[in-house]
């Protein structure tokens, strides 16, 4: 396993159910490169952050359904908030992906940020955020 970057950083862990997708729809997106792999979890890192996905238990894993396109999960008590280079450019490539962002309309600019929600193919609602030039 990878040690820490000397860097103060966030990090989350998330659930997933199909982790190979999950982890191909964020690295996909992400600036961030897998440091560490196994059957039961994938780290995802950059500088600033560590996306750790790990496996649902399989007897768990059985009772799960997710849709196409998936429920979204907006009543969950978190939301990532993962910066992207683009949003109009993270939108293309989650729908790809198996996720989405949703339309610019629901864009909105905050603390140097456009932010747009999105989510990920399992239904995780997702704040994508863009630095705001000038």
């Amino acid at each position: 396993m990878s040690s820490f970057p000397s860097a103060v950083f966030a990090g989350a862990v998330l659930y997933a159910k199909d982790l190979d997708r999950l982890a191909a729809f964020y690295e996909g997106l992400l600036e961030v490169r897998v440091t560490d792999s196994a059957p039961t979890h994938r780290v995802l890192e950059s500088a600033a952050t560590r996306l750790i996905l790990h496996a649902i238990p399989a007897e768990f894993a059985a009772s799960i359904e997710i849709a196409t396109p998936p429920a979204l999960r907006e009543d969950a008590t978190t939301k990532l908030m993962l910066q992207v280079r683009s949003l109009a450019a993270t939108r293309s490539s989650a729908a790809a992906l198996g996720g989405g962002v949703f339309s610019p309309q629901r864009e909105w600019v905050y603390g140097g940020f456009r932010v747009c929600d999105g989510f990920d193919p399992e239904g995780n609602v997702v704040q994508f955020c863009e630095v705001v030039s000038g």
